[in-house]
Order: C-alpha cells, then structure tokens, then sequence
C-alpha cells in the first residue's frame, strides 16, 4: 500500500512558516518529539490498566534516541502506544482542529518568531521541518492485530502513506537532517539537549551511536528521571537539596535557605526554591537572567520564567512545575496564561511566610537582611499591595541602634509615652545622617528616628504610610510637629540664645549675604548642637520627591529652600560680633550654609569649600 496525500493549505503556510522564517533555538523541536513520545508511552500505561490485550506487553517503557553522525540522521523511538495508518493519517496530515490557523494567525498578527509559539497550538511535531530535510514517521499501534505503517514527508506539497515493517509497538521517527543542522547528528550535543530540556522525565531516555555495539548491559539513561521538587518534603533529605542546588546554580556554597513546596489549591504546582548567601552569581555561573526555570509535567518549558516572582524576589532561584498550565501554553510562551498569575500570587504567599518565620530568629534573619534587604524595600516601593505584609521584615538602623538592626515592632515597642507617630530620617550614608541637624532636637528631648540611607528609601516611603496605624513621618520635614520637648533642655536653649536685637542683626546677616540662593532666613527651636539647617518652603515638593527627582534626573538643580539658624549656637554667636564690613563674615556665613548643603547630600562641588576651611583655620590660629 502507498497512497500520496496532499496537504490542506493552511498545513502548507504553516511548514512554509516553520521551514522558511528565522529561528533563535531549533533544537525545541527534540523537546517537543521527546515529550509527545512520553505522552505516548503515558497513554499505554494508562490503557493497559484495563485492557491486557495490547502488542508487545513486555517492551521497556523508554525513549531511545539514536545518532548516526557519517548519514546525517537522528532517530527518536518509544514504547508508546503507537499508532495506526489511519490515525498517522489524522494525527500528523490534519492538524487544523489542533490550531494551525491560529498558529497562523497569531505569527502574522504579532510578527514574532514562529519559534516562540510553537506548542501553543498543538503544532510541536511540526517544529521538527525546522531542522529536517525529510522526515520518516514509522508506528505499530498497541492493537495486537494492527498493522506498522508509515508516514513520509519533506515538508513539500504532500505526504506518504505506506505499509510497513516494524515488530515493536510505539513510533520512530527517522530525521534526514539538513546540512545546516547536522549538529543534531552528534552525540554530545543530543546528550546536552536532553539534560536540559528533558531530564526529568519520568521513563528513562537513552542516546546511542548508530555504529555502536548493542550491549544493554551498558545502556544507561542520560536523564535523572526523579524531579527532586516532586517528591514530597519528608523524603529528601538536607544534602540532597545541596546538591541539587549546586547543580542548578553553580554556587558551591550550601543556600541560605531552602523552600520546597507542594500544593493542589488554588493551584496545583511543585516548587523547590533556594535563596543564595548572596545575590550576586558565581563566578562559575552559566546563568544568564534572573527567573526560576519552569516545568510542565517535568519537561523544561523556560529557562528563566520572570513572571513566576515579583521582581522584588529575583534573587530567588528553583523551579516550578505544574500540571494545570494549559497545553496550548505550556511548551513555549506563558506571559498570556492566567494560571501564571496564580502561581505568581501562592509562591509569592508561600516566600512570605518563609521570610516571617525566618525573621523570627535574628541569628538566621539577620545575614539574611544585610544580602538581600535592599529587594524587600524595592518590594515596599513597588508593590503597593504587599505594602503591609513587607514592613514587618524590614529592619533599620537608628539614632539609638547604630550597631544593631531594628524591626519596626521593635522600635514601636521602644517608643515613649505619647509618642504616636514612627520618625524617620533621609541621607545618603548610615554616618553623615546621624550628624543632621535635624536630629538634633530628637536627640536631645530622646526620641528615636529611623535611618533611611539607602538610594531605594525615598521610593519606599511613597508606599510606607504607616506601621500598626502609626503613620511615618520624617525630621526634616518643616511641617512634622515636633514631640513633647525636655523642659530642662528647653530651658537651657533659652537662657543660652542671642538677645532679640543681636538675633535680628544676624539674620539680615545672613538675609544680605546669601541673596537669592535662600528663600528665607530665620531662627527654630529644633536646633542644639547644629548652627543651622536648611527645610523646605511651605508647598514645596517634600524631601522624599527631591531625592527620587535627584537620583533620575541628571539635570537634576538644587531648589531654593528656608535657611534655619539656631540662635544659641556659638557661630551664631560669633557671627553677631564680626564687624559688618569684615571678610571674616562673608567666609563665616558661606560654610554655615554650605555646611548644611554639604548634610543634606545637596553640595553641587564639596571641594571647593576646601579654601575657604583653610582660610577659616588660619583666622582662628591668630
């Protein structure tokens, strides 16, 4: 029997697309042939549960993948279920019910690489016209009395259909490859493919030479098989997750934490994840991007699946599996599957709550913080909706707590008295901001401020509002209402400031001097040990916009803003009594006010206040 059969023309565009466009990764098409051949054989396993009628019943469940490097062939067979000729005929000559008009379709309308959503639409086997010449399709069904037959294509106008001879049940396809794809001919690179692509499937996968001897003995499979993450967590034991991390990651380090997790609602998935000791990638790394490597049924789909974690977790690595990802999705492109958003919400859940527990013991949580605690801020300032359930694993330094990390609990727990408000304080160094002055009457009147000196901290406080309905508030804010004061201290700041007559002088002073580079002068009572401090005009943008406006803009101009002054410090003091006409006091006021620039990571050209110290030394060395 031989019967020449035309293609419909949808078929035709479709291998015209497959044969003809530009392709990244050709070798998909060995992990589309590799996993219909696994379908198969799950298929015949699952038949022969009640029917034990079935063709060559003792046949190993297996793939073997055969490379003959001198005929330029490669040839895939399993034990499958097989097939007849007619349904050769159907499966493989007519695929339009599957979606080769939506694969058409869908190429045309987003002008992609057609390589990027094969096995969206049932169109996998097609992929191998990719890398083939001709390609041989030669199948037994499991039917005891069926007859092998054929199926014989060059991806031209038409197909073949003939008897044939094959005692083994299942399906072999025999692959003429091109000249330019003879690298699918070479064991190794085969090897290669299936490790990546394939190496947990569950029946065992062989790669032979075609010259070599058949000794069975020495057949071993190439894939592991036993996906660690399937297993359940009571099985596996620590060193396994070592090793299966170090495999993934390269990292010869133990990670830092392990997370294997198992679910069937809302999703079902099997997910085994690892946070490194440190974000930054070995130096015996392969790894490319960021993104866990997701699998459907234990076959490789992606290597780095972004949209899994929030980029705020990207230094997590692993895998996903799930069975739930729909077949048009789940062997090329995810970004359009909603399943996706729900593996997304329950790993997200599942690493928080890790995270919790983990916080709970600062011996654990703390190296954990000092790698990897500028992501959980990114996730603050970007993810509003997990705002509440981020804060709790923050920790800062504070005015009080300048060695030790402290928890927003933590420091709630501290608060005096009264205070119902969570203070906190911006700059560009955990050293230079403990010298604001804006801290100064915090200090003194003991109220602690948290210290933000991280670039990401102005985002996060767009986002960070309040903390157990305590709202955040920053020092230097002109509009943060100050906390009750220390009576004494209070009283000493008064007995100390400069009478009214010499303060006003001192300010025109200063009104004269500095002309337009001010908004105003004027004194406060929030300031001690600081000569002065620079806050904001009423309506201005807060500090918070101008450091993010500063950091994303390059042209980036220091605003105008209000120059404060304490009445009771000895510079001003000094200030008062330097004669009007003097040099001394032009050089007095310029350091005062670039001494508050300079605090507030504001100074345009630090270095050029290096004359003008030394010119001040020398003056008090007389």
């Amino acid at each position: 029997m031989e019967e020449k059969v035309q293609f419909k023309a949808e078929i035709r565009q479709l291998l015209d697309i497959l044969i003809h466009s530009l392709y990244t990764e050709r070798e998909i098409f060995l992990r589309e042939l590799v996993s219909n051949a696994s379908d198969a054989i799950n298929q015949f396993r699952f038949e022969q549960l009640t029917n034990k009628n079935v063709h060559d019943a003792d046949a190993e469940l297996a793939i073997t993948l055969t490379v003959d490097s001198e005929k330029k062939t490669l040839t895939i067979q399993d034990s499958g279920i097989g097939m007849t000729a007619d349904q050769l005929r159907e499966n493989l000559g007519t695929i339009a019910r599957s979606g080769a008009r939506a694969f058409l379709d869908a190429a045309k309308e987003r002008g992609e690489d057609a390589s990027d959503i094969i096995g969206r639409f049932g169109v996998g086997f097609y992929s191998v016209f990719m890398v083939a010449d001709e390609v041989r399709v030669t199948s037994r069904s499991m039917q005891p009395d069926a007859e092998a037959a054929t199926w014989i294509s060059n991806g031209g106008d038409e197909y073949t259909i003939t008897s044939a001879e094959q005692a083994a049940r299942g399906t072999k396809i025999e692959i003429q490859l091109k000249e330019d794809a003879t690298e699918f001919a070479e064991f190794f690179k085969i090897r290669q493919i299936i490790k990546q692509h394939s190496d947990y499937v569950e029946f065992p996968i062989y790669v032979v030479k075609a010259d070599a001897e058949d000794d069975d003995a020495e057949k071993a499979p190439v894939n592991q098989q036993t996906a660690l993450w399937r297993k359940s967590p009571r099985e596996v034991e620590a060193e396994d997750y070592k090793n299966f991390y170090q495999q993934l990651t390269f990292d010869f380090q133990e990670p830092r934490h392990t997370i294997h997790y198992v679910a069937d609602a809302p999703v079902q998935l099997y997910s085994l994840l690892f946070i490194p000791n440190s974000a930054e990638p070995s130096m015996m790394s392969l790894r490319r991007e960021d993104g866990l490597k997701l699998y459907n049924r234990k076959v490789l789909i992606q290597d780095y699946t972004k949209d899994l974690l929030p980029d705020y977790f990207r230094f997590i690595r692993g895998v996903v599996d799930s069975e739930d990802l729909p077949l048009n999705v789940s062997r090329e492109s995810v970004q359009a599957s909603p399943i996706i958003g729900k593996l997304k919400s329950t790993i997200t859940k599942k690493i928080l709550r890790e995270l919790k527990s983990m916080a709970k013991d600062a011996e654990v949580y703390t190296p954990f913080w000092e790698s990897m605690g500028i992501f959980l801020k990114e996730g603050v300032a970007t993810d509003p909706e997990q705002v509440e359930k981020l804060l709790p694993l923050l920790r800062f330094k504070t005015t009080t707590e300048t060695e030790a990390w402290t928890s927003l609990a933590d420091y709630v727990a501290r608060m005096p008295e009264g205070q119902d408000v969570v203070y906190y304080i911006l700059g560009d160094d955990a050293q230079s901001i403990q010298r604001s002055p804006h801290l100064d009457y915090f200090r003194k009147n003991g109220y602690e401020v948290l210290l933000f000196s991280d670039p990401v901290d102005p985002f996060m406080t767009q986002n960070a509002l309040e903390f157990e309905g305590k709202a955040f508030k920053n020092v230097a804010s002109a509009d943060t209402e100050l906390p009750e004061a220390n009576a004494d201290a209070a009283a000493e700041d008064t007995a100390n400031a400069l009478e009214d007559a010499s303060l006003a002088e001192v300010i025109a002073r200063f009104k004269t001097h500095l002309g337009e580079r001010v908004e105003d002068v004027r004194t406060t009572e929030r300031l001690s040990d600081s000569p002065a401090r620079l806050v904001d005009m009423e309506g201005a943008m807060n500090q918070e916009m101008q450091r993010m406006q500063r950091m994303m803009d390059k042209d980036y101009e220091v605003p105008k803003k209000i120059l404060e002054l304490n009445p009771s410090h000895a510079i001003l003091k000094k200030v008062a009594e330097l004669p009007a006409s003097g040099e001394l006091l032009s050089v007095m006021i310029d350091q005062v006010y670039e001494n508050a620039l300079l605090i507030e990571g504001l100074h345009p050209d630090p270095a050029s206040m290096i004359a003008r110290i030394q010119q001040l030394m020398q003056a008090a060395s007389e």
